[in-house]
Order: C-alpha cells, then structure tokens, then sequence
C-alpha cells in the first residue's frame, strides 16, 4: 500500500513514460481521440442511473469535445473506482477510498460523494450508497475521533509504528479538525436534500458526542491534550514536534488543528480555515439535533462552541498585511504571531465561500484572495503551464488541480471561470483525468494519476458552470 508521500516521489511522470495501463480505469488511447477512459461497465464499481443520464445530456450540452471527454471520465470516477458499498446489519455501509491509497479519509470520501447529492432523490440506489457513507463514517467516528483515514475493518497500516494510539481499523491517525466536519457536512446536506432521518440513529448521536468533545478538548484550555503524534520520517511535515504535541498555542478558545487537510502538519495550530468550518458544522450539527433528535441541550452546546470559536475567529484571526490591508492568516497560534500562505486542499482560505463560512462578498475574503493568487503567497505558482496555489505536500513548484478547481467554483467573474477551464483542459497530461498537482512548467510531470477527490470536484465545478453560466459551455476552451 503505498503512502502519499511515496507515491508523490514515485509519480512525476513524463507522458512518455506513463504507467497508466496498470489502473482498471484507464485504457491505451491516442491524445485527442476521446475515446471513454472509463472502466468496462462490468468492471465499474457502482452505476448511477440518475448519473449515468447526467453524463449522457452534459456530453450533448458541452460543444467543446475534449472538455466534455474529461467530464465524462472525471464525474463518475468515485462511483466508477473506488466505493464498496454493501448492507451490514441491516444498514447501508459504503467504504470509499481515495484512489490509489486503499483506505478510506472522513474528509476525501465526503468530498467524492458531496456532488452526487443533486441525484439522489432520482436513484434509490444511489441515496442508499450515500446514506452507506454517512453509516461508515460514524462507524469511524466510534472507532477514534482522532483519526484521518481508516481500513477497512482490522488490517496491517505501514503506519503501524508511529508514536500515537494506532489500531488495527487505523490507516494514520493524524489529528486534523476538518476530518469531523466534512461527516457533518455530507450529513447535513444529505438529510436537507432527502428528509430521511434513518442515518440519525444512536450510534450517529454517540459519535457526534465524541465530535464535540474532541473539538472542545483540543481548545486545550488546561493546557493538556490526550492526542500526540510523533513519526520516525525524513518529512518533517510529516511529524509533530515537542513530543508530538505541536507548537505552543495560548488557548484563546480557537481548536487546534495538528494537521493540514494535506495531512502535513501545521505550523501555528491553530488552522483557521479549518475553524471556519468548525462554526458552520457546528451550527449545522445544531439543527439536525434540534430538528431531528429533538435534543435542545445537546444542539445548545454545539451553538455555544461555535460562538465561541467564532467570537476567538474575530479577535485572532484577522491581521493587516503589509500588501493587501486586513485578510484572513492561514495559521494563529493565540500569541499574536501570523501565517500568511494557503494550501490548495480544502478547507483553505480560498474555499471559505463554498463551505458557506464567510460570504464572497466579504471583504477580508476580497483582499485575502487578491493575496492568495500574489506572489506574496509562497504556495502560489505561475509558469508555463499555468498558474495556482499548491502547498508544501508535493513541493515547490506544484499546482494543485484542486486549487485550480476551486477557484473556478469560488468565482464570481466569467473570465475568471474561463481562464480556469482552459488551464484544467491543458494539464490533465493527455490522460483524461485530474491529478493531485502538476509541475507549473510542465504539466507532464504530475502527481497521483488515480486521485478521485479531484476528479469530482471537476464535474462538480461543470455542473455549476451549466448552472450558472450555461452559455459557457457553448464555447470552444
């Protein structure tokens, strides 16, 4: 099983030497020919009837062939490659891996599933696999709060040996507060889309306890936490320091954030955008108790926490720039001391919009992402094939296609929009498909060839456009 961080030193590829044939996905096929890159349909994991009719009507809709070639391989790839979905005691369970790593992240497999909540109430089977992740998820939640990606069932990790409380369910335990909120997000936009109460059983309310108390316990006001993590890695990203407990923080009621949704660590922990979201899970998580649970006290404490991240939000996480006047810093510590960069996984700065955490209209979100695509930005690269935010994950140089995507999603401009098209046309490398990051000169060499969170959040970021923007996809790109 290969880790992340092995398969980003061993996949920048050059389109000569690309190893694609061994992924059930893909097939030999000439550039330009655009040919269907996905599975056999025996071969294909899940089938969506309500998807499968959206993909048929996008490729009539789209006139610019080579663009709805990549919708049509990128939108379904989580159902075509990586769900399991099957019925244990009764319940819909669905593991979802992220791609090429065989385990299953509370953040990515929310993400690959988010965009097919707009069929659901057209495809049973499909609100059955969806509501299958939700159980999964809670199962995971039960298991340890604190993990990022899990096995399926017991198995060996190759993470086995670091410095944390691992088990056997485990695939990497690294703590980061955007794990518990994206359960709450597919939750709450599942049951707003459905009415159906089923997925909110006790095992659900039991695990959302734990949700809560894992977030108010790494507000660390006793100065104490229960979680470190330490690991024996040339990365240093990839451990924490201190014996594992992360840099000092002053406990000014913000939750600390070990890791990045890049799974690197954080340097100041407390990780803003991710407390951003913290607030709208929260206040989320609120309603589905009050409304469906019909427990006020606990949906009172959820509201009392999420106020009180906000009101800590407010006071120590906004700072003037020398450049761009007041923005939004990527990490605090509660001292006073400021990181002004982004990460192009999400949550980010540049996604707060599309969380529902801050409005686009805002402006520290305005002047903040002036900054973001600056080279002001240390993680913002521009270059011969194309410009972006990446992050330390995959290196210097490296722009994420998430990134790309979600500035095209965050986008109030059309030209904005269209430049973002262009730029995911020209660097899937003639594979057809997204990838983790590409090199800003070279969009050949890339990172993670079998990356689904990106690919649907491509078809996510179409479907909008033809939403919004319909005259778009009359164009050629």
């Amino acid at each position: 099983m290969p880790s992340r961080r092995n398969f980003i030193k061993t996949s920048s590829l050059a389109i000569a030497g690309l190893s694609l044939s061994n992924l059930s996905f893909t097939k030999s096929f000439a550039p330009k020919s655009f040919i269907s890159n996905r599975p056999p349909i025996s071969e294909r994991k899940f089938i969506s009837e309500a998807v499968e009719a959206k993909i048929a009507e996008m490729k009539k809709t789209i006139k610019d062939e080579e663009l709805a070639w990549l919708f049509e391989n990128c939108f379904p790839n989580t159902l075509d490659t990586t769900v399991n979905y099957k019925i244990i005691s009764g319940k819909p369970d669905t593991f979802v891996i992220t791609g090429d790593i065989n385990a299953m992240w509370l953040r990515d497999s929310s993400a690959q599933v988010w965009p097919y909540l707009d069929f659901i109430n057209e495809d049973k089977k499909l609100k059955d696999l969806v509501a299958g992740v939700i159980n999964r998820q809670t199962k995971c939640i039960l298991i340890d709060p604190y993990a990022n990606a899990f096995n399926d069932g017991p198995g060996e990790s190759q993470w086995k040996n670091d410095i944390t409380e691992m088990k056997p369910e485990l695939h990497e335990r690294k703590w980061e507060v955007d794990s518990l909120c994206y359960p709450i997000r597919l939750a709450y936009g599942y049951w707003k889309t459905t009415k159906d109460v089923s997925v909110f059983d006790d095992d659900w309310k039991s695990a959302m306890k734990l949700v809560l108390k894992t977030f108010k316990e790494q507000q660390r006001k006793d100065g104490k936490s229960p979680y470190r993590f330490m690991r024996e890695t040339a990365w240093a990203t990839d451990s924490l320091p201190l014996g594992g407990y992360g840099n000092p923080i002053n406990p000014v009621g913000l939750i600390v954030s070990s890791f990045r949704p890049s799974d690197d660590a954080t340097t100041f922990s407390f990780l803003v955008p991710s407390n951003h979201f913290a607030v709208v899970s929260l206040k989320q998580l609120s309603e589905m108790l009050t409304e469906v649970l019909k427990d006020t006290s606990f949906a009172s404490e959820c509201v009392n926490l999420a106020d009180e991240v906000q009101e800590a939000l407010d006071k120590y996480a906004q700072a003037e720039h020398l450049n761009f006047g007041k923005i939004y810093p990527y990490e605090v510590d509660g001292f006073g001391n400021k990181l002004f960069m982004d990460d192009a996984n999400v949550p980010s700065l540049l996604s707060l919009p599309y969380l529902n955490a801050v409005s686009s209209e805002n402006v520290l979100y305005k002047n903040t992402r002036k900054f973001l695509f600056s080279k002001n930005n240390p993680y913002y690269f521009e270059g011969k094939a194309g410009n972006g935010i990446g992050g330390p994950h995959a290196g210097l140089g490296k722009i994420w296609h998430l990134s790309v995507i979600m500035r095209g999603l965050t986008s109030q401009y059309e030209d904005e929009i269209v430049d973002c098209i262009k730029l995911l046309k020209s660097s899937h490398a003639n594979t057809g498909f997204m990838h983790e990051s590409f090199d800003k000169d070279d969009a050949t060499k890339f990172t993670r060839s079998w990356f689904a969170w990106a690919n649907t959040l491509f078809g996510e970021f179409i479907l909008k456009v033809q939403k919004e923007h319909p005259h778009l996809l009359q164009k050629q790109f």
